[in-house]
């Protein structure tokens, strides 16, 4: 039986519905995925710069700390240095003060003979010998020679044993020092130095004090910090 044109009309309406109705699913369907992987992708876009974000943060923070400990450092050498000079310029200050009480030790001629007197006791007996020779600038040779005479006597009693002096006449110490004597044993092996002792003991005495002082400055400018 032959279909009327109203039955033709309506089924392909009925048919016009149907692909329209899986082409509005198909395309929510692509939307539907269009918008995931735009979700997903726009995700990993913004985790991507996010990271490169905190790598970037995190690299100029290191900088900045690292260029934090070079300028601590600088400013500690810095520090370091000014102590140090100032250290320096104290010692060498006493010292030459130390140099003058001792030029002006030597010249009085109350005061320099009795410390010739202990230079010479302390170095016989810390040698120990039974001869010996001692050096002394050429303008003390008289003094010297007193008191080698002085304190022979007490040696001798002190340790019970004999002892020969002898001032070496062909190298006298330079006359530019302040004072003292050097003593040598028999054989030259063994000798002491008492020239100039007071300054090389003050010498030793205030960079030890410098030093510490040196010290406690940095110890209480890491404290600081």
């Amino acid at each position: 039986m032959a279909l009327s044109d109203a039955d033709v009309q309506k089924q392909i309406k009925h048919m016009m519905a149907f692909i329209e109705q899986e082409a509005n699913e198909k395309a929510e369907e692509i939307d539907a995925k269009a918008e995931e992987e735009f979700n997903i992708e726009k995700g990993r876009l913004v985790q991507t710069q996010r990271l490169k974000i905190m790598e970037y943060y995190e690299k100029k923070e290191k900088q900045i700390e690292q260029q934090k400990k070079i300028q601590m450092s600088n400013l500690m050498n810095q520090a370091r240095l000014k102590v140090l000079k100032a250290r320096d310029d104290m010692i060498s200050e006493m010292l030459n003060e130390a140099r003058q009480r001792l030029a002006n030790v030597a010249k009085d001629a109350g005061r320099y003979p009795a410390l010739l007197d202990g230079l010479i006791l302390q170095g016989f007996y810390q040698l120990l010998e039974t001869k010996v020779t001692i050096r002394c600038r050429k303008q003390d040779f008289q003094l010297v020679q007193a008191a080698i005479q002085r304190n022979i006597p007490i040696y001798k009693a002190a340790v019970k044993n004999t002892l020969e002096v002898r001032i070496d006449q062909d190298n006298f110490l330079s006359p530019d020092i302040s004072g003292g004597i050097e003593i040598y044993n028999a054989d030259w092996t063994s000798w002491l130095s008492r020239s100039e002792q007071l300054t090389r003991q003050l010498m030793f005495v205030v960079s030890t004090q410098l030093s510490n002082i040196h010290l406690l400055i940095i110890h209480i400018t890491f404290r600081k910090n």
